[in-house]
């Protein structure tokens, strides 16, 4: 008889459907013609690469505009440490769009007061769009593929903008440089792709934009 291993040592492992990234500028241009809460929180999760649970309970005071930063709290992170999302003028475009219908501390707020958005809320929207096949998480996916095959940044940078464990050593070493810019130009410049639309998904590689 051959052994099989405990049902609690079998894990299966869930894929979120992902939207290839050359893909990504047409869908966001017809994301962006839609008016609802949810799609602004959508275009924002995008262009953050940040995960549903982050974005729909985001609130104004985790918002530094001077530095165009985003301070996602420990208790609200999967990894249980506060996490720094540098913010593009793209997605600065969405909050201020946003803080110019404040409704509650919550910038995405949803139908009841003073709540934010029902963690359904983008699946049901991607339904609308005729788009069921794709999750909300899958777009961390298609940035993940994105700056692995489109740019130079190093493994690290993308993995830490994804808020994902990179093993002490190596992630003390990045906290010690200008990870943070890094990042900042690399979002900048996901969010220049994200709103071109490429129609044979033939792009040129970014660079790391050296300061000048």
């Amino acid at each position: 008889n051959k052994l099989l291993p405990a049902p609690s040592k079998v894990r299966k492992v869930k894929h979120h459907p992902a939207l290839p990234y050359s893909e990504i500028g047409a869908f966001m241009a017809e994301l962006r013609q839609r008016e609802a809460i949810a799609a602004r929180g959508l275009e924002f999760l995008i262009l953050t690469a940040a995960r549903t649970g982050e974005v729909i309970g985001a609130t104004w005071d985790e918002i530094d505009f001077a530095d165009k930063a985003w301070t996602i709290p420990a208790d609200r992170t999967k990894s249980d440490k506060e996490h720094h999302v540098p913010i593009s003028p793209n997605a600065i475009e969405v909050l201020e769009g946003m803080r110019d219908v404040r409704q509650s501390d919550y910038i995405f707020p949803g139908n009841r007061a003073k709540s934010p958005l029902s963690n359904m809320a983008f699946l049901q929207l991607l339904k609308r769009m005729d788009r069921g096949d794709l999750t909300a998480h899958g777009f961390r996916s298609s940035f993940r593929d994105w700056a692995a095959e489109r740019t130079n940044y190093p493994n690290e940078v993308a993995e830490m903008a994804l808020a994902h464990a990179i093993g002490d050593k190596v992630e003390a070493a990045y906290r010690r440089g200008d990870l943070f810019e890094k990042r900042r130009k690399m979002m900048d410049a996901w969010a220049d792709y994200c709103g071109t639309v490429h129609a044979d998904g033939a792009d040129k590689v970014v660079p790391i934009r050296k300061d000048v």
